[in-house]
């Protein structure tokens, strides 16, 4: 398969890439500054890099970032960023992608645990990763020739817990989340929100 990885130069993304090229996939690595430039802040930036890639089998999101604040401190600023960059970014890689999806292609977005397992302070990536969710399930119902969706929504990976100087219990290395996009990506699944090393 040919397949873009947005977010490439992340620790998801990469690990991603990296056990999609070790499958012998065609791999093009998306980001801000690399092989394939992205933003998907910004809808023409999407539109042009579609433009200029042409017909692909896959693309995977690992890319869309969000505010970390409690409720009562989150900025209007803060909500809209989160729903430009995690939410609005992936659904429009989606919109501005599906004529350039082969036949039986596949979308795989990223939301993450805080959607079904929030804590204090992650309001706005909550609803964020349920909307991204959601948008998956209710979109595979929409999606012509039949190309496949799913979300992903991994726990915390391991190497950023350690970063952040966190516990890694509980935590999934990159590896092995990437592991669970490449079944998928090779599966025949649609709709289905993927709650890796559950």
């Amino acid at each position: 398969m040919r397949a873009l990885i947005v977010g490439a130069t992340g620790t998801i993304g990469q690990a991603v890439a990296n056990i999609f090229a070790e499958a012998d996939h065609d791999v093009l690595r998306g980001s801000r500054k690399g092989e394939v430039t992205i933003d998907i802040e910004d809808p023409d930036s999407i539109q042009t890099m579609y433009s200029k890639l042409g017909k692909i089998d896959a693309v995977v999101s690992c890319a869309g970032d969000g505010a970390f604040a409690k409720l009562t401190d989150l900025s209007d600023e803060q909500l809209h960023y989160t729903l430009r960059s995690k939410v609005m970014g992936q659904i429009n890689l989606v919109r501005y992608g599906v004529e350039s999806l082969n036949d039986g292609g596949v979308f795989v977005l990223t939301a993450g645990i805080l959607g079904r397992d929030p804590t204090p302070g992650v309001t706005a990536l909550s609803m964020a990763n349920g909307a991204v969710e959601n948008f998956a399930r209710a979109a595979a119902l929409d999606l012509p020739r039949d190309i496949r969706i799913g979300a992903f929504s991994p726990p915390f990976i391991t190497e950023t817990a350690l970063k952040m100087g966190m516990s890694a219990d509980g935590t999934l290395s990159a590896a092995d989340n990437a592991r669970a996009y490449l079944a998928f990506l090779e599966g025949s699944d649609t709709g289905v929100v993927v709650f890796p090393g559950d």
